[in-house]
């Protein structure tokens, strides 16, 4: 029986590289910065499970004589969570799916024909994300109010001010630059030569854009619907100014309905918070793997 010798150069690649104090610092720097972002959330989930009396008697820095979920029981009846959950829906919904359409559409105009002014129009699409909402409020809040619609109960007669519509469409247009910049860039990484081929074969610009750019584009709106989701649901600025209703609200302002006009309780609005991350939680873990692939698509190629 034969035993053959391992090279000493192959014994010395399977041990673990030497640690070095610049490795021991990116590690110290990586878990500094974890703890820190986790630290809120953390607070959140431990104020949210005390009761205000222990937190009073004893203050927030101090160790629990209870803990119990009546913080998210009461939170879940007084706000009411359950109308205001559906409230963002019938906004961030219809909104994500008409962003990623429009902005897809736009995106495959660009890249896929040779328009003239198509780089101009890309750079304008991009320079709307950079105009604050904040900058048109006034004009588009007297915009709304002027455009009034057929009779309809509890909108005073007006086509989008304090509509579901209204607060869809302006998401819809200050999100769609950002998604066309981001699906452009994408579209350009795949070959003109599909595209000439799927001519060659007789498709239309339709089919094209259905059959074969949108599969291939999968895991860039994915990404996209992730973010777009989570930046349409925990909008505040826009269904405040544009809606008048309370009930009709997105869910963000039901956790103004946990605050007193004398007195807040802090556990019971970090209760509240936690259920209100709760869809955005779920709409993550669903687009998960779909999420972190269209993140990392482009980091290989040259």
């Amino acid at each position: 029986m034969s035993v053959t010798a391992v090279p000493a150069r192959t014994v010395a690649s399977r041990r673990k590289p030497p640690l070095h104090w610049s490795r021991i610092g990116v590690h110290g720097f990586l878990i500094a910065m974890s703890v820190l972002w986790l630290f809120p959330l953390a607070w959140a989930v431990y104020t949210s499970l005390r009761p205000y009396s222990d937190t009073q008697l004893n203050g927030y820095v101090s160790l629990p004589s209870v803990l119990n979920f009546d913080n998210f029981v009461n939170a879940w009846n007084k706000a009411e969570l359950p109308h205001f959950y559906l409230n963002t829906l019938l906004v961030a919904v219809p909104s994500v799916i008409l962003v990623l359409f429009v902005a897809s559409m736009v995106a495959f105009s660009l890249t896929r024909f040779r328009v003239r002014f198509n780089v101009a129009m890309l750079m304008l699409f991009t320079a709307g994300n950079l105009l604050p909402p904040q900058v048109i409020i006034v004009p588009l809040f007297r915009l709304y109010l002027l455009m009034k619609g057929v009779p309809q109960p509890l909108s005073d007669n007006n086509l989008l001010y304090d509509q579901y519509i209204g607060v869809i469409l302006i998401h819809v247009v200050f999100q769609t630059g950002f998604c066309v910049f981001v699906l452009s860039n994408y579209m350009r990484t795949i070959s003109n030569e599909l595209t000439e081929a799927a001519l060659v074969d007789g498709a239309g610009v339709w089919t094209i854009y259905r059959r074969i750019i949108l599969p291939l584009c999968r895991p860039a709106l994915a990404a996209l619907a992730t973010l777009e989701f989570t930046f349409i649901y925990n909008d505040f600025f826009w269904a405040l100014m544009l809606m008048k209703s309370g009930d009709r609200r997105p869910i963000t302002s039901a956790l103004n309905n946990l605050q007193g006009l004398f007195f807040s309780n802090n556990n019971l609005l970090a209760a509240g918070a936690l259920l209100v991350a709760i869809p955005t939680i779920i709409v993550f873990i669903a687009l998960q793997k779909q999420f972190v692939r269209g993140l990392s698509l482009g980091s290989t190629k040259g």
